[in-house]
């Protein structure tokens, strides 16, 4: 398993990172930890969650998912084997501190709660798992207003964030610092921001990165080159789209787009492109899965790619993409496709 270095830290992280979200609601805790025994063997020391999951997030499920992870440290006293990586909820959820957004004192209550779930001392990479502001990574990203913000106030709930997480990083709390779904803007301001008062550097942004859905290819490229700052890629497969399993309008029961119906955010116009990548995958002989998540990987970008599953063999099938190398003649044709579909969502 290949190792990348986590922004300009001395962190090695191996290039797939074991997703968790599903852990506490279409997984048990039993099957959440036989996923970690299985990713921790194949040579993974990357995983991530988040305060709110399990997915979809409610009050009965959200911290379960850190909770089955903090069970199995227990169990297995295995914490220094891992590279944890979690989040705080960016606001507007009513059950979590009344729906505010982050911000220090928020931060603070939250980093907290989470490491008590997860029965550790420290966090090693903690994220913003959204902007309250809104980003183009949701379901608004065609509607997403940025016009209509007040600046100011962005800029110092960003300060004031990073405030707080500077006295959890000098606290041993948490080792560093990352956002998700964040835009080129926005990680600019948290970069200027901490460079001009010492205070944490980002080391790594989590956006959705998948074969159709590549916004990242533009400016948040250019900017994660000369900044150092990461993609840790999530939903490679599309939330499921890319393995055909939701093509000609079917909705297999207990799949994603079944059981969590307000995520599904793929259109029609999806169904074309992944018809097109799947084919090219059955004529080269390959898992249209791995091929997708090793497509990720390729990416000069990309620091490490988050895998979930709802099953071992779905994520013995993951991990084995990294074991896969794409022929000039498959990324030849990905680009095709890509010219054809660039945006499918």
């Amino acid at each position: 398993m290949k190792l990348k270095t986590l922004g300009r830290t001395d962190l090695r992280v191996t290039e797939l990172c074991l997703g968790t979200m599903t852990w506490g609601s279409q997984n048990t805790e039993a099957e959440g930890h036989a996923q970690i025994d299985m990713a921790l063997e194949a040579g993974l020391n990357f995983m991530d969650t988040a305060e709110i999951y399990a997915v979809p997030r409610s009050p009965e499920t959200s911290g379960r998912t850190e909770e089955i992870i903090g069970s199995w440290f227990q169990k297995t006293g295995k914490r220094d084997k891992w590279i944890l990586a979690s989040k705080i909820a960016g606001g507007g959820v009513d059950f979590m501190r009344g729906g505010s957004r982050a911000s220090a004192d928020t931060i603070r209550q939250a980093v907290d709660s989470s490491l008590a779930r997860l029965k550790t001392d420290h966090i090693d990479l903690y994220q913003i798992h959204w902007a309250s502001r809104g980003s183009y990574n949701f379901d608004g990203s065609w509607t997403y207003a940025p016009h209509t913000q007040d600046t100011t106030d962005v800029l110092d709930n960003i300060a004031d964030m990073l405030e707080g997480l500077d006295g959890l990083v000098k606290a041993g709390k948490i080792g560093h610092v990352g956002v998700s779904n964040e835009t080129t803007w926005g990680i600019a301001q948290w970069l200027r921001i901490a460079a001009e008062r010492n205070l944490p550097r980002l080391v790594s942004v989590q956006n959705e990165y998948n074969l159709i859905r590549r916004q990242f290819d533009l400016d948040m490229a250019e900017l994660s080159h000369h900044e150092q700052v990461g993609l840790l890629a999530y939903s490679p497969l599309a939330g499921g789209m890319l393995t055909g399993k939701y093509q000609n309008g079917a909705v297999p029961a207990g799949s994603r787009g079944d059981y969590q119906k307000g995520f599904w955010r793929y259109n029609p116009h999806s169904e074309a492109a992944t018809a097109a990548y799947i084919d090219l995958a059955q004529r080269h002989g390959l898992d249209v899965a791995q091929m997708a998540i090793a497509f990720t990987l390729t990416r000069p970008f990309t620091t490490s790619t988050i895998i979930g599953a709802t099953s071992t063999s779905q994520l013995a099938n993951a991990i084995a993409a990294a074991d896969l190398t794409l022929s000039e003649a498959v990324l030849a044709e990905i680009d095709a496709i890509h010219r054809r579909f660039p945006r499918t969502i």
